[in-house]
Formats: structure tokens, sequence, C-alpha cells
């Protein structure tokens, strides 16, 4: 992404690839919150879910295709913010290095305008990703069902302990994005760095700069989950444990972990996390500098 775009075109730009990534990637958010989450087995007894194809099979079993879409109305809502807040606070963190608005940034300073967009995002995505997880941890079938949607688990959880208990899990939440959004934005713009003809070399079609863009984005995903993965997981038990399961918050709830499960356990549900996080995100940063471009179109003083 050129140097000398607005915070403003990062904002509605974000906004926009932010819808691209839920559509491609929530049947594997789904799988990986419900492997995150899933009862540990009593002793002699198989676990609920054998791995990430036999959770998607018994999820569209029981439930139907459309229980691998579960939850998506939080993140469909708040995702046009969240990305829209996330690629802004990129573009300001880019800004904010820049002592020229051409002037191009060094990989340190990319990442640190990353890991500041994580601050801005966690404000607007704690809430929706608490919402999203226990609606996702839902079983259908005949199980009864605790939230009849985004809304009803809004209103149950600010009557239980209001704003406080909507907010559960933020700090977790900060810890998982502010790396990982650093590492994010630094490994799409290294990538389309180095992929972009040298001077003194033809210029790329298009076919070529946007395979350029599907293969960045989609390792840009894969590099954000790589780091972001413990804390998501640390976060997704402590959003979903009853009131007063980790007293002291997110250190209850890695003390827990690490002594039943070991430290394998932070990388549970990774499989969809990965299988999820490169057509997520390529879509993502296709519709980013589309809209980027369709915004130099017709407001280019923007």
């Amino acid at each position: 992404m050129a140097e000398n775009k607005s915070p403003i075109k990062y904002f509605l730009s974000g906004g926009f690839g932010g819808i691209c990534t839920v559509l491609a990637g929530h049947p594997l958010d789904t799988i990986k919150v419900r492997l995150q989450t899933m009862p540990l087995p009593a002793a002699g007894q198989a676990p609920l879910y054998a791995g990430t194809l036999d959770c998607a099979k018994k999820t569209i079993a029981r439930e139907g295709f459309r229980g691998l879409y579960k939850g998506m109305s939080a993140p469909i809502t708040g995702v046009a913010p969240i990305f829209a807040v996330s690629f802004f606070g990129f573009g300001l963190g880019k800004r904010l290095q820049q002592k020229t608005p051409d002037e191009e940034l060094n990989y340190t300073q990319l990442f640190a305008a990353g890991a500041f967009s994580g601050i801005f995002t966690t404000t607007v995505m704690a809430p929706g990703e608490r919402i999203k997880c226990l609606l996702q941890i839902q079983q259908g079938g005949n199980s009864p069902q605790k939230y009849n949607g985004m809304v009803d688990c809004a209103k149950q959880l600010y009557a239980e302990g209001g704003m406080r208990s909507i907010y559960k899990g933020a700090f977790a939440t900060l810890l998982r994005d502010v790396p990982a959004s650093g590492m994010y934005f630094l490994t799409y713009e290294y990538i389309q760095r180095a992929l972009a003809p040298k001077a003194g070399e033809k210029k790329q079609d298009a076919s070529i700069g946007l395979l350029g863009t599907i293969f960045a984005g989609g390792m840009a995903g894969i590099a954000n989950w790589a780091i972001g993965m413990p804390a998501d997981v640390l976060k997704s038990r402590l959003q979903t444990a009853p009131e007063g399961t980790y007293p002291k918050g997110i250190r209850d709830v890695f003390r827990e972990l690490m002594r039943q499960e070991g430290p394998l356990a932070l990388y549970k549900g990774v499989t969809p996390v990965m299988l999820r996080a490169f057509p997520a995100n390529a879509a993502c940063f296709i519709g980013v500098e589309v809209f980027m471009k369709f915004l130099n179109l017709v407001a280019p003083g923007l």
C-alpha cells in the first residue's frame, strides 16, 4: 500500500476489506472456537471433537451448513468498524512516523504502526468477540439455547454484569492484537515490496499484481495468527467461562491450562485458524486495495 494514502482512505477501505474477510472465513472461525472451548473428556471417553474435519462434520450434521455461520451477526455488524479502525490506526501510525507524506518507512516502523492499530481495534472488538464466542459454542440439535442471537446475548450479559461483563476478556484481546497486528501489516508490506518490480524492470500486468496481493494478504493472515494464537486460546476460554470461574482473569486461565493440558493447548484450534487465515485475509487485502483504487478515482483529494 502506498505511503501517502490518508488515514481516512485506510479507514473506508479497511471497512470494506473486513466484510470480505468475514464472508470468506467465518465457518472455520466457528470450528476454531468450538475446538478451543470443548470440555475435557472424562477418563476413558473420547473427546467431543477428534479434530477440525470431525468438528465440521458434526456441526453440519446437527445444525446444517448454517451452523458454521453461527454467531456471524456479531462480527458482520462490528467488522466494518473493526477493520476500518484497524486500517485507520495503521495509516495514522505510519503518518505519525513520517517526516514527509511520501517517506518510505522501514520494517521496524511498519511493525510499530501495525501494533499501534491493535490498540485501536481492541476497543470495538472485545465486546463482539465475547458475544461471538458465546454464540459459537452453543450446540444445535435438541440442546437448549441460552442466547437467541446477538442482541439477546448482549442484553443477558449486561443484565448479569453490566459493561464489565460485555468487555470481559478485553485485556486478553489486547495481548493478542497488539503484536499480531504488528506482524500482520509488516508481513503484507514486506512481501508486497519483495514482489514489486525493481527500478528499470518491466511493470507487472494486473493479473500478476492480483496474485501478489492474494499471496501477501494470505501470508499476513498466517503470520498474524502464528503470533496471536496463544492469547486467542486464553481469550476464548476466559470469555466463554461462567462468571467467577477465573477470579484473576487471564492469569488463572493460563495456570489452569498449563496444569491440565500443557503448552501445546495454547495452539488448540490452530488447524482451522491457519486454513481460514490465508483465504480470509487474502480476501481482506483484495477488498482494501480495490476500494482504495475506487476512492482514488472518485475522491482523489480525500
